[in-house]
């Protein structure tokens, strides 16, 4: 999930950096190195939410996209947020990596 947003999001963003005046230039270059942070799985916790901000701006703010895609990607960033970004990610690499084992669990 994390890959598959991290592409999207960085595909996307630089294609629009290449067609978009100076003045939006700046949140598409915000958004694809978001979407860089999240293919490394770096800073998971802080890129997911300036994800889901970023996208909720872009699907409000476009008239010519399709505000769907940019609901689509929000909601992947929000999910990452709350889900963390996995065993093979650089944040797990550098901070550790915490399972939650619910076998030992009493009733």
């Amino acid at each position: 999930m994390r890959l598959v947003a991290g592409i999207a999001l960085s595909v996307t963003a630089i294609n629009n950096i290449l067609l978009a005046p100076i003045g939006p230039a700046i949140q598409h270059v915000l958004a694809a190195a978001a979407g860089i942070l999240l293919f490394l799985g770096l800073w998971t916790p802080i890129v997911g939410p300036l994800v889901l901000i970023l996208e909720l701006l872009a699907a409000f703010s476009q008239s010519g996209d399709d505000p769907w895609v940019h609901v689509l990607v929000a909601t992947l960033g929000a999910a990452l947020a709350l889900l963390g970004p996995g065993a093979w990610s650089l944040d797990a690499r550098l901070f550790g990596w915490k399972r939650i084992d619910l076998n030992g669990r009493q009733r």
